[in-house]
């Protein structure tokens, strides 16, 4: 596959790592344990779909178009998804009200489940070799 693959999960899982542990460093006194535990969500799902780029970046049957297709899903539904899951996490924190884009998170969701579905399709109907 191609090295943005790589790259691209490699950054997403930094970056999950790092906002894992301020939340559990610097975020856990100040939110609730319910929004403690939403935010571990996030941070769960960004990691899981880190590693999938990662895995998929060594594929080399997946047809471009594919490729293609699932990396801007995966990319844009951890955005969604994880991104929209720490905001509402930390609304408590702010004087702006997070839950007006609480419908990015099932919409992230939707995006990252189609990938899979995308992914999984696309390796039924391979042909062997």
């Amino acid at each position: 596959m191609e090295r943005r693959f790589y790259i691209a999960g490699f950054l997403i899982g930094v970056v999950g790592v790092i906002l894992g542990a301020f939340a559990t460093h610097g975020l856990k006194p100040l939110i609730s344990p319910d929004a403690m535990a939403t935010f571990e969500t996030g941070t769960k799902y960004q990691i899981y779909h880190a590693l999938l780029l990662i895995i998929l970046g060594g594929i080399s049957g997946l047809k471009p178009k594919v490729g293609k297709w699932v990396f801007f899903l995966i990319i844009i539904g951890v955005l969604f998804f994880s991104g929209s899951i720490y905001l509402l996490a930390t609304n408590s924190l702010t004087s702006f009200n997070f839950k007006a884009i609480a419908l990015l998170t099932p919409l992230g969701g939707s995006l990252l489940i189609l990938s899979w579905l995308i992914l999984l399709w696309s390796f039924i109907t391979l042909k062997k070799k």
